[in-house]
């Protein structure tokens, strides 16, 4: 029976290892922290959700560069597939409004119970508290566990450890000690660093809802938060790859607030004229458009605190409201990062050029994406990968 080992037990890591232990291999799965899952978990507590329920040309675009040569693993298990295996595990999925899909418990302690179980059922040892330092050179695994060093010789390895953001749920990327071809980290999915006034510091936790946030001739709709740092949230998600990069390159970048996308310039003017009479600025804006005191506050932030007064341009000034970003939070606080493995060092199976029989899946290969079910589904895409890797070779 060919043996297999699973290190990182997060979902690439227990998809790989159920793909496998179904094809009759024997399956261990180490993990470095005290259980496994821990970083699913935490997508959970959003929703958890599982994969987008769109076109598949505009779900494949969505991974940017790396597009290309993750098409075929996408094709291999698309969504349909991901939303299958969650009911066969006994969690019934449902699209959302934006067409995202999620389980209908919308966490993910359901799930990852009735995973583990399945995994228990076909034979799956996990290890946990099994930190991998690598290979000795002889090329054994090495491990450090509760009862010291030990090491490991399978007839095949997957590495599942993930990327390098919530490093505190396990996904620390001290893996890039002993691999070669690595493209640095850097955080996804991530906020953004604004000069805050005093004043809108104070609407810290406040959302920003319905707007449409333009980057270049990027744009994206949907939701933001204001923090103590500056901003964050799904439109940000969304456009965070060009931002990171217009950051990174130029020092900083500024992007243009819609609070009222779904109404013309005209129409948010004519409302404004008819709401005068003698009311305050912020009392015609609450009444007429219905902005709440956050959004007030970031139309001050963007365009000064004495607004203009006449109707057509205070609706040009609510339909592009101009905030500097200035920096990036880092992978501590990200949702995901980019970097890791480069596709040239490996082969089209996901196995290491410089080590046959070791497979990589998840995030510790060089892609990114923006959240809305993007990151889940070529996570499990690359995990199926990965264990097919292994039943060819």
């Amino acid at each position: 029976m060919t043996k297999v080992a699973i290190i990182g037990g997060g979902p690439a890591g227990l998809f790989a290892a159920e793909r496998l232990a179904a094809a009759g291999c024997a399956v261990t799965v180490y993990e470095q922290m005290p259980s496994v899952g821990r970083k699913f978990l935490m997508a959970g507590r959003g929703g958890l959700n599982l994969t987008h329920s769109e076109d598949f040309e505009a779900f494949a675009a969505r991974y940017r560069e790396a597009a290309a040569w993750l098409r075929p693993h996408l094709e291999a298990f698309p969504p349909s597939a991901l939303i299958a295996w969650a009911e066969g595990l006994g969690q019934p999925t449902f699209v959302g409004s934006s067409g995202r899909v999620f389980p209908r418990a919308l966490k993910a302690s359901p799930l990852l119970r009735a995973w583990l179980a399945r995994l228990s059922d076909l034979g799956v040892e996990v290890r946990t508290r099994h930190q991998w330092l690598g290979w000795t050179d002889d090329g054994a695994l090495r491990f450090r566990s509760p009862e010291g060093e030990t090491t490991v010789r399978p007839d095949a390895t997957v590495l599942a450890l993930g990327g390098a953001s919530w490093p505190r749920l396990g996904s620390d990327g001290a893996w890039t000690a002993w691999l070669p071809d690595i493209a640095p980290f850097r955080p996804a999915n991530m906020g953004f660093d604004v000069a805050w006034s005093p004043v809108m510091r104070g609407f810290a936790g406040q959302p920003l809802k319905g707007i449409a946030l333009r980057f270049d001739d990027r744009v994206a709709r949907g939701e933001a938060m204001v923090a103590g740092y500056g901003l964050e949230g799904g439109v940000f998600y969304a456009l965070s790859a060009p931002l990171r990069e217009a950051i990174e390159t130029k020092g900083g970048a500024t992007v243009s607030f819609d609070l009222r996308p779904d109404m013309t310039a005209d129409d948010l003017a004519g409302r404004l004229s008819r709401a005068r009479g003698g009311q305050s600025l912020s009392n015609q804006l609450r009444k007429a458009l219905k902005l709440s005191p956050v959004e007030i506050n970031l139309l001050r932030e963007a365009h000064g605190k004495d607004l203009p007064a006449a109707p057509p341009a205070l609706a040009a000034a609510i339909k592009a409201a101009p905030i500097p970003l200035i920096g990036v939070q880092g992978l501590a606080r990200a949702i995901s990062s980019a970097g890791g493995i480069r596709l040239g060092a490996l082969d089209h199976d996901l196995m290491l050029k410089s080590r046959p029989g070791v497979f990589v899946a998840g995030e510790m290969l060089d892609w990114e994406a923006p959240t809305g079910g993007y990151l889940l589904q070529a996570t499990f895409a690359t995990a199926s990968a990965a264990a097919q890797g292994v039943l060819r070779r």
